[in-house]
């Protein structure tokens, strides 16, 4: 708001030096007829005091309205109004001021001419606010635009992001209630555990991105849940350089694609199956590679990569707006899904 306001006195500013420009001019001219400064001076006021309301009226009309394609001609009508009007005044008011008759005479031979610079003063000043209160418009439609599309994409990752917890929370639950029977401790460390997981994932913001040891600190909770869950079967290698420890991504990028990992590697298979995740970086990129063991005649990735991986490549794309960031890979019985974040 407060910078509209500024671009308003710049503009009004602009004007203010326009008009005292072609006042000085007009009494430049006059003199320059033979008339004393005194005359000139005279003329040229009492000519631009009509001329300038005649401008501040148009400028304020066009501020508020500006007329559609068919209604050029009213404007145009307007202008040539407004014009005669200026010269009508100047032509009632200048005998009245003891200006003499040598100036009542040329004051009648310069009525046209009068007319015709009063009329493309107000043109240009119609033309001038036309155009530029048209793109102050655009500009606010833009940012309104920009704004609107903002709090859509906020709003659909927000939607991404909730989505991906129901059923991860609903399977914790499960487990949990399978083990407060048997083994009440590792029931009380899970619901610590899942407690710490949605505490953090509650706080985490998809405009404000975390560093990858940050991001496999909270994953590490998630994998300790799952651990509870699925026992010796389920075993983990997570590397990564130590450039990347800074590295930025969004948040919770990982979890579900590890989930994703977990669910094609394990659900399928009674044996131990290990998940690798590994880290480096490329160029100005951070490289993510997933890869999980997936029995082909049962899991069938190649069928879908299910939810998680198409909220990932979703939020990457309303984050980067790119659509190559995520690829995927079946190599014999191994399932790879590589994720390149851009750096700053």
């Amino acid at each position: 708001m407060a910078a509209s306001l500024t671009v308003f006195k710049r503009f009004n500013l602009a004007l203010i030096i326009g008009g005292v420009t072609w006042m000085a001019a007009h009494l430049y001219l006059i003199h320059d007829f033979g008339f004393d400064w005194y005359v000139a001076a005279i003329d040229s006021t009492v000519s631009i005091v009509p001329l300038g309301a005649a401008c501040w009226l148009i400028d304020n009309n066009l501020r508020y309205y500006q007329p559609g394609k068919g209604s050029y001609i009213n404007l145009l009508i307007w202008c040539l109004t407004l014009a005669a009007a200026c010269t009508a005044a100047v032509w009632w008011i200048l005998p009245y001021l003891n200006v003499g008759d040598t100036f009542s005479v040329f004051l009648r031979q310069s009525l046209i001419l009068r007319f015709v610079t009063s009329f493309l003063a107000i043109g240009w000043m119609a033309m001038i606010s036309l155009i530029w209160y048209v793109q102050q418009d655009q500009k606010e439609n833009e940012k309104r635009k920009a704004e609107a599309e903002k709090l859509a994409r906020d709003a659909e990752l927000y939607n991404l992001r909730q989505q991906l917890q129901p059923h991860f929370l609903f399977n914790s639950l499960n487990s949990i209630n399978a083990l407060i029977g048997f083994k009440p401790d590792e029931a009380r460390r899970m619901i610590h555990q899942l407690s710490d997981f949605l505490r953090g994932t509650l706080k985490k913001d998809d405009q404000q991105q975390v560093t990858l040891s940050e991001e496999l600190q909270h994953l590490n909770l998630y994998l300790d849940i799952e651990k509870v869950r699925f026992g010796h079967r389920l075993q983990t290698e997570i590397s990564c350089d130590d450039r990347c420890n800074k590295s930025m991504l969004p948040p919770l990028l990982l979890q579900p694609i590890v989930e994703n990992a977990i669910k094609f590697g394990l659900y399928d298979t009674t044996g131990e199956v290990t998940i690798s995740i590994r880290a480096e970086m490329e160029d100005n990129y951070l490289s993510i590679m997933v890869q999980n063991p997936y029995d082909p005649q049962t899991a069938r990735p190649r069928h879908g990569t299910g939810f998680g991986i198409r909220g990932i490549q979703r939020r990457l794309y309303l984050l980067f707006a790119r659509n190559d960031l995520v690829e995927t890979f079946q190599n014999d019985d191994i399932f790879t899904i590589m994720i390149k974040i851009p750096q700053a």
